[in-house]
């Protein structure tokens, strides 16, 4: 049954990101357009992550940070969003959650799912060696643009409370449980917290 879901998972993935890309593509190009007209640097911002079994691979998003961000200031950590490497149109991206919409290549790629535990960067919070045993199941599903840590608890806890929430994804993982993530998710964007 496990396998059948995941099939049927990889079809939601793909149908999605497709129909997504279209869909978006007049946002995306607007959003596009923002970000070259108002801040020095490229468009999209590149990052390696750790996805699935703890290959690394290259999460996209939109940037909506000064080039170098992750070498000024508080480095990886963002503080508040009146940090100043945070730009004008990164702000209103970030708040809306649509610097993530670059992800759906990712999705179409295979490297990601819609729906699945949130990859980290290679080393923060662990090295992947340093995951306990128990913290790796998070690995043994595709990364996700969103999951049951997003809906539930999100930046609210520490990570290795996260991680308990990616696990029990994991563990209790079908398609209805990613089709309630997705509407729990598109809830959340539109009545932001």
């Amino acid at each position: 049954m496990r396998k059948f879901n995941l099939f049927i998972k990889r079809v939601i993935d793909l149908l999605g990101s497709v129909i997504g890309l279209i869909v978006l593509s007049p946002l995306l190009i607007l959003i596009a357009v923002s970000i070259k007209l108002t801040s020095k640097g490229p468009v999209f911002f590149r990052q390696e992550r750790l996805g699935k079994d703890g290959k690394v691979f290259k999460i996209i998003k939109f940037r909506t940070m000064v080039v170098n961000a992750e070498n000024l200031g508080s480095g990886l950590f963002v503080k508040s969003e009146s940090d100043s490497r945070i730009t004008k149109v990164g702000k209103i991206l970030r708040a809306t959650s649509l610097d993530e919409l670059p992800q759906l290549f990712n999705v179409l790629s295979g490297k990601m799912s819609l729906v699945g535990p949130r990859p980290p960067v290679p080393h923060h919070p662990y090295e992947f060696e340093e995951y306990s045993e128990f913290q790796r199941k998070r690995f043994e599903m595709k990364p996700g643009m969103t999951g049951l840590a997003q809906v539930t608890v999100r930046n609210s806890v520490p990570w290795d409370k996260r991680i308990l929430k990616d696990v029990e994804y994991i563990e209790n993982f079908n398609v209805w449980l990613d089709i309630k993530i997705i509407f729990r998710t598109i809830k959340k964007i539109t009545k932001k917290e």
